[in-house]
């Protein structure tokens, strides 16, 4: 701050000189009626404005930080995270598109497309082609002792056109090796199972209740 000061000092030398001369006496009035009309830019002298908030102390990081202070507080709004299911199990899910279809209940035979995730959003395996978007869809019996009871309970209670995304903890996930759904190829499976002891999430599609 000094320095700025010091440089304003500088470059504009008679804003601040002592008067001289009758003690309560402006200088620059002096100058004025003195030099009126001769020398017209001594009365017009304008002092960059850079220099002169400087030197009142203004620090220009204000002009940052105030708005953002000032601003009045936007009302928050729903987000995902309130109009998210918690079941007592500890799956959560969100109904990402509502079906209007045939309701799926427990031990119904349902046809399904998903795609299973880390809980970091790393793929794991999908029944859609990531690249040319084909869908080899699945058929799971909606028996926990047949498919992994977290799967099972996000989609009883959905109707045919929905999607849900669920994360679902390893309590309720692939307790053994022989529940489904379980990909056919050896890579993704043994991917799959790498990563049973941690929360999944499944992002599913139910497309018919047979």
């Amino acid at each position: 701050m000094e320095a700025s000061s010091l440089q304003a000092l500088v470059q504009f030398p008679y804003l601040f000189k002592s008067p001289r001369g009758k003690k309560n006496e402006c200088p620059m009035n002096t100058g004025a009626r003195k030099l009126h009309g001769k020398v017209p830019s001594l009365t017009d002298t304008r002092v960059p404005r850079r220099f002169f908030l400087q030197f009142m102390g203004y620090n220009h990081m204000v002009s940052y930080v105030y708005p953002v202070i000032a601003a009045p507080v936007q009302e928050m709004k729903e987000t995902e995270a309130i109009r998210t299911q918690k079941l007592a199990n500890g799956v959560r899910f969100q109904d990402v598109v509502k079906g209007e279809g045939p309701e799926a209940h427990e031990g119904d035979l349902v046809e399904v497309n998903y795609v299973c995730r880390r809980s970091n959003g790393y793929f794991v395996h999908s029944t859609v082609d990531q690249f040319s978007g084909e869908s080899m869809p699945v058929l799971l019996p909606l028996d926990e002792n047949q498919i992994i009871k977290g799967l099972k309970d996000v989609v009883v209670g959905m109707r045919v056109g929905g999607k849900r995304r669920a994360l679902i903890p390893p309590s309720v996930g692939y307790i053994n090796e022989n529940l489904k759904p379980i990909p056919d190829e050896f890579g993704p499976r043994r991917s799959l199972f790498s990563h049973a002891k941690e929360p999944l999430v499944f992002e599913v599609q139910l497309l018919k209740v047979h």
